[in-house]
């Protein structure tokens, strides 16, 4: 896998056969990657019929022995996408180009929830394991490139990780990395590909963040976690946006 991410192990690891019948841990996994790869069924932890014709379906397409039962080399081809995001590129010039080298990676696989909000594996590797409700993931994800990035170039994490986007924008500003977007007069100066950028509410309160992959004269281009194509705080994916530089702060990432 390249990197040693306990709770990532856990999501792609192979822990025995599942079939038709079974109520174990490992179904819901198996009903959510199937979701996630176009063989859409109910997540509730129950290997029925319905399950049973889904991994038929997926190991028809994929051209191995659709006998329903999810082995060792279902189970690798049904997990393929996390291992590619997951696998090392060859190391960037710089931080910031790193962070947008894998940002771009992880984009092409299109992560997203499944089996509810902030529920499924994409959030759980970007949290640590953690999901549901309660668990807004967008810092989660940003924090995942810049851990990424940081462990490929074998430099210190410029901010320590966090799921909060108040944290962060605290921690930032303890090491200076933080520049408000009152103080922005120049962005194709001032920022960089690979810095993070902040939806601010008040001068104390940040609602969401992302990563800028491009800076223009009055717009930026970001990929964003947590977010859907309307820019939405809650949203339920991963994807590529354009946003202004109204209400934004940044964690300027070089």
């Amino acid at each position: 896998m390249g990197f040693n991410y306990p709770w990532a192990t856990r999501e792609i690891g192979f822990s025995g056969d599942c079939k038709r019948g079974d109520k174990l841990p490992s179904v819901r996994p198996v009903q959510e990657w199937l979701t996630l790869q176009g063989f859409g069924v109910t997540v509730d932890g129950d290997f029925g019929p319905a399950t049973e014709r889904a991994v038929k379906a997926f190991q028809g397409k994929n051209s191995v022995a659709a006998n329903g039962v999810v082995d060792l080399a279902t189970h690798g081809l049904l997990t393929a996408p996390m291992l590619r995001v997951l696998a090392p590129l060859a190391a960037a010039p710089g931080l910031g180009q790193m962070m947008v080298a894998y940002a771009e990676q992880h984009l092409t696989e299109h992560p997203c929830e499944v089996g509810g909000q902030n529920r499924g594996p994409w959030v759980r590797l970007y949290m640590e394991g953690n999901e549901g409700k309660e668990w807004a993931w967008c810092a989660g994800f940003a924090c995942f490139i810049m851990r990424q990035s940081a462990d490929t170039l074998n430099v210190p994490l410029p901010v320590k990780s966090t799921f909060s986007c108040d944290e962060l924008a605290s921690r930032a500003r303890s090491v200076g990395l933080f520049l408000s977007g009152l103080h922005l007069t120049d962005p194709q100066q001032q920022l960089t590909p690979g810095s993070i950028f902040l939806n601010r509410k008040t001068t104390t309160d940040w609602t969401h963040t992302g990563l800028v992959t491009a800076v223009h004269e009055e717009t930026f281009d970001t990929i964003e976690g947590n977010t859907n194509d309307a820019g939405d705080r809650e949203g339920y994916e991963v994807c590529r946006r354009v946003r202004s530089y109204d209400s934004k702060d940044f964690i300027l990432i070089r």
